[in-house]
């Protein structure tokens, strides 16, 4: 004997449910589609920069060749959003959060690692920022209050270093390094932990500030303040007002001011904002890739089988951080 319920007890499942879901689905897999690729693009262009700022470092002062770049950035953000009819308003109460962020991600972390970029070579650089940012961004942001480890995050972070060192480890170790180099090693390495700090501060300014908005102050705050700093400090910066400083360097900046302080900053911001920073840091594993593959096809520099295979263990852990 079956039992049936009235047609007015009977559970009503809307018809339109499965179309909604199959819609909301859609666009969440529209928006991990559109994230990554904006993640493919921070990694090609943050691979490439250590090469624009070594070329721009050589002909004009680091700390002025930095200030007039997120100066000249900010102000474009800003005017993009007054042409828009949008208004930076940050509440009072945010201002020294905001200052700290400034300074940290790009004041202190620009002079310091650029004058140590003055004395060690590029490779070495990648090696050294490409090992502790994630690894930073990662204790920083655990500390914070904003991430837990996790097996996955332990394992791309052991996966990523250990193809760090054996892509570019033996290259960078080769030979005996002098005091000026382990001078610039360690600016590398406390500019990179600026940054770090100084992202794992930024993010709970999101929960007020729109990432745009957030990227136009920053870039604001922390240019103008080291480009007075350069002026007051700094030799050669006056001299290097006339901006007569060849086009390699004015090709150098051009590259660092659009793609990167224009596009990629504002991308990392909102990366930062959907991901968090320890997701967002691994892409610090991608770009010691790219900058190989750029040095090889623009100055025909050779690759071994280990930098090969250190290469691809970067990878594996950009797609453990990356994975859904």
């Amino acid at each position: 004997m079956s039992l049936s319920l009235p047609p007015m007890m009977r559970r009503k499942v809307p018809a339109g449910l499965p179309q909604a879901v199959l819609g909301a689905e859609r666009t969440a897999d529209t928006a991990l589609a559109l994230q990554r690729a904006m993640f493919a693009f921070l990694c090609f262009v943050w691979g490439t920069t250590w090469l624009a700022m070594k070329v721009g470092i050589a002909h004009v002062p680091p700390g002025f060749f930095a200030g007039t770049r997120w100066a000249v950035a900010g102000v474009c953000l800003v005017g993009w959003r007054w042409v828009r009819g949008e208004r930076i308003s940050v509440p009072l109460r945010l201002w020294p959060r905001l200052f700290w962020v400034s300074l940290l991600m790009i004041g202190l972390n620009q002079v310091i690692q650029l004058y140590g970029l003055r004395f060690v070579p590029a490779g070495l650089a990648t090696v050294i920022s490409s090992a502790v940012t994630p690894i930073s961004l990662t204790g920083f942001s655990v500390l914070a209050g904003q991430d837990r480890f996790s097996v996955r995050q332990v394992a791309a972070l052991v996966l990523g270093v250990a193809g760090i060192l054996l892509a570019f480890g033996p290259q960078a170790l080769a030979g005996r390094l002098g005091w000026a180099e382990i001078l610039g090693a360690l600016g590398v390495i406390a500019g990179s932990l600026c940054y770090s700090f100084g992202s794992v501060m930024a993010r709970p300014l999101m929960r007020t500030l729109a990432a745009g908005e957030l990227a136009a102050a920053t870039n604001c705050a922390g240019g103008f303040l080291l480009l007075g700093a350069s002026l007051v400090f700094e030799p050669g910066s006056w001299a290097a007002l006339n901006g007569q400083w060849g086009w390699p360097a004015f090709g150098a900046w051009l590259y660092l001011l659009v793609p990167s302080s224009l596009g990629a900053t504002l991308i990392y911001f909102l990366l930062v904002r959907d991901w968090g920073v320890s997701r967002t840091g691994s892409y610090a594993f991608v770009s010691p890739v790219i900058g190989v593959v750029a040095a090889v096809l623009l100055f025909g520099e050779q690759v071994g089988a280990g930098e090969v295979l250190g290469m691809a263990l970067m990878l594996g852990a950009a797609g453990l951080v990356l994975k859904r």
